[in-house]
């Protein structure tokens, strides 16, 4: 008999799930928008846009605008200080939709800079959630996320050095490279700010992973977290499948399968991930039966 292990993780994280409400408890108002993808998911950011939710990447066009009572919805990963400034000044009203453990990073990171301290971020750089804690800090930034950039960190060893994480960052990858940043003899402070839901999903996926043999990870092509999960379960099980719904998945593929784990990102909707599930456990059925 087939076993499919569904992670018990899988699906909107406590942040993603409020910033998803927040926008949902503004339809139907004129001019609503969010500031970037409210989440990294294209069926859900499509249902908005159809419930009449636009997108804005930067403050100019919607300054020039000339709509009244423009509302914008600030999306979960949240954005620098002057986004609210400039917004705030042009009378635009502001919902701050932004996970709590990423407003955290950004009072750390403005205190810590405030103080003088150097600011180091664990992440990737080009992530919205990184540009937004980038935008918070009172001196210069660097963000690394390999190894290479964390033995080519150079900082001035008379100042404190303040590391702070990228909440969805591998926590693994995180722990190696502050490591190598703590042995160049900086006089270091360590904000863990990987969230525990993350740290959760990761562990959870790693074991499923080692118990499959087949692993499929559901979620948006541009969500961080869904990657790393992605990249946890390919070190644990080369079967490893990467899908967006169930039209992307070849169910053929898990025919030689006895054991099938599933598990999604922080941005994956529930629907999404038991349409999978169904799928899953039906040609399952009809191969050699399900556990």
């Amino acid at each position: 008999m087939k076993k499919m292990i569904v992670a018990k993780s899988a699906g909107f994280c406590f942040g993603v799930q409020r910033a998803v409400d927040t926008v949902y408890e503004q339809c139907g108002k004129d001019n609503i928008y969010t500031y970037g993808p409210i989440i990294h998911n294209e069926e859900v950011v499509k249902d908005l846009e159809n419930k009449g939710v636009k997108i804005v990447e930067d403050t100019k066009a919607l300054i020039k605008d000339d709509k009244k009572d423009k509302t914008v919805v600030i999306r979960s990963h949240g954005v620098a200080k002057d986004i609210y400034e400039e917004l705030k000044n042009n009378n635009i009203n502001v919902v701050d939709a932004t996970c709590p453990f990423v407003l955290k990073i950004h009072r750390i990171v403005e205190q810590e800079s405030r103080d003088g301290s150097q600011i180091v971020i664990i992440g990737n750089e080009k992530h919205p959630e990184v540009e937004g804690i980038m935008g918070w800090s009172k001196t210069p930034v660097i963000v690394i996320d390999t190894v290479e950039k964390a033995q080519n960190l150079a900082l001035d060893v008379e100042k404190k050095v303040c590391i702070v994480s990228q909440t969805t960052f591998n926590y693994n990858k995180f722990k190696e490279l502050v490591e190598i940043i703590e042995k160049k003899g900086y006089n270091v402070v360590i904000r863990n700010t990987i969230c525990n839901a993350t740290e959760e999903r990761q562990t959870e996926a790693r074991e499923i992973a080692r118990q499959a043999d087949a692993v499929i990870v559901i979620g948006g092509s541009s969500s961080s977290n869904t990657r790393k999960l992605y990249e946890i379960c390919k070190n644990e099980c080369e079967k490893t499948y990467y899908i967006q719904t169930i039209n992307d998945l070849d169910l053929s593929g898990l025919a030689m399968a006895e054991c099938i784990g599933i598990t999604a990102g922080a941005s994956t909707p529930n629907n999404i991930i038991e349409e999978v599930c169904t799928n899953v456990r039906e040609f399952c059925r009809d191969v050699r039966g399900i556990n």
